[in-house]
């Protein structure tokens, strides 16, 4: 998937996703905003309660959506035959559209009221979701390939020579001005940091950045370099390889708590999704089938 390609399928998840919620709040905004003892009276209170055909219905689309995006995104992780078959990243952000929009859906489902056993699974599935987030962040900090496989430190080194390479011999680049650049974000910066430190010494990083950006630009027309074209692909490069080294000086960090977080998201997956099985049973077993 080139990066056009990958841009509109990434914008496609966001236009369904911000849309499902826009048309869902534009249309039932008067409804939920009501006090639970006047919902009953409404006129949309046969479309949005949880039995209702619109919020029934919301409840079987975004639970369908969360078991799709768990077990589609497991298969293709676990499933040799199945490597090749698209990259594992956008596999990911697939798994993550579903498993972001299904819970939304859930909470309409809910019409915002949820007690009982039904508010472990609820609560559950936030943390699910909630830790999902962290865990995204966590995984986007170790060096993956393009098929998303994570890479030993061999290979990881491997692609900072290759930038290097680029900047010295395709753009003439001299070693000291490199190293003058490279100097503010050492590997031994980044070691043994905590998962706040980390995130932490990331935005000091990004104001740092902006700050080079300007004196960059000014070494490179001093230098001889004055293309507009050449100058954004070294910057280009150049914070390629401050993000590479960053993740190098992460890489046990960042492995050791993603371990950790799979610890935590695991057990609340498995407690959302058993008491969302029991959940579907005894709504079946009462005889609530939606439109079936």
């Amino acid at each position: 998937m080139n990066k056009t390609l990958h841009k509109l399928y990434i914008g496609l998840f966001f236009f369904v996703g911000i849309a499902s919620v826009v048309i869902l709040v534009v249309n039932s905004y008067s409804y939920y905003t009501l006090p639970l003892t006047e919902r009953v009276f409404s006129s949309s209170h046969s479309f949005f309660k949880p039995s209702g055909s619109v919020g029934h219905g919301l409840g079987i689309i975004g639970t369908l959506m969360m078991i799709f995006g768990v077990a589609l995104y497991m298969i293709r992780k676990r499933t040799r035959k199945l490597f090749n078959f698209g990259y594992l990243k956008n596999w990911l952000e697939f798994h993550i559209f579903l498993c972001t929009l299904g819970p939304i859906f859930v909470l309409f489902h809910t019409a915002f009221k949820f007690g009982g056993l039904v508010a472990v699974s609820f609560w559950s599935m936030v943390a699910v979701v909630a830790s999902g987030v962290v865990g995204r962040f966590i995984y986007i900090q170790i060096p993956r390939s393009i098929q998303g496989q994570e890479l030993d430190f061999i290979g990881i080194q491997k692609m900072d020579e290759e930038l290097s390479v680029r900047l010295s011999s395709e753009f003439k680049l001299s070693a000291s001005l490199i190293d003058s650049f490279e100097h503010h974000f050492m590997i031994q910066k980044y070691a043994g940091l905590s998962l706040t430190k980390s995130f932490s010494i990331m935005l000091t990083d990004y104001f740092a950045l902006r700050k080079l950006i300007p004196q960059l630009k000014k070494s490179l027309r001093e230098s001889g370099i004055t293309n507009t074209h050449s100058i954004k692909e070294i910057i280009k490069l150049f914070k390629a390889k401050i993000t590479l080294t960053r993740k190098i000086g992460l890489l046990r960090t960042m492995q050791r708590l993603f371990n950790y977080w799979h610890i935590v998201h695991l057990p609340f997956a498995i407690a959302m999704f058993v008491i969302m099985v029991i959940h579907v049973a005894v709504t079946i077993v009462f005889g609530y089938k939606w439109i079936f």
